[in-house]
């Protein structure tokens, strides 16, 4: 139906980014199709990654996902983290996150949203995926 759709460039296109196979494509290329975003991070915000911070006055509160996008793509887009994060090309970026001092899960989230940002680029302008430009 992709192939049908016209759209089986660009899913070949977001298959590049390591830890993305098909599923994850197809649903980032749907999410895609859906709105007209301005940036990367009105992407972020339709999937549900960007993060609700409360915090007010001198207190840092705590900061978590908004949850507000679709359940499936997040789930998808974690599972290509892990994925990602065991390949050459993103395991330096995991392994920073983690020196950094955040958990296993906070570490995958980031990576999450960094592979959304990939793809959002990549979809938007029309380009090719080179590994070292990350």
């Amino acid at each position: 139906q992709i192939d049908e759709a016209g759209l089986g460039a660009q899913l070949k296109r977001c298959m590049k980014v390591e830890g993305i196979g098909t599923l994850t494509g197809a649903r980032l290329l749907a999410s895609f199709q859906r709105g007209d975003f301005r940036n990367a991070d009105a992407f972020i915000a339709f999937l549900g990654l960007d993060l609700r911070i409360s915090d007010s006055g001198k207190k840092k509160g705590r900061r978590c996902l908004t949850k507000r996008g679709d359940s499936e793509a997040r789930r998808l887009l974690h599972n290509a983290a892990m994925a990602a994060s065991r390949t050459s090309a993103w395991k330096g970026f995991y392994e920073a996150l983690r020196g950094r001092g955040l958990s296993t899960t906070q570490a995958l989230v980031a990576l999450a949203r960094k592979l959304a940002r990939v793809v959002f680029a990549l979809l938007k302008n029309q380009s090719e995926y080179s590994p070292k430009a990350v």
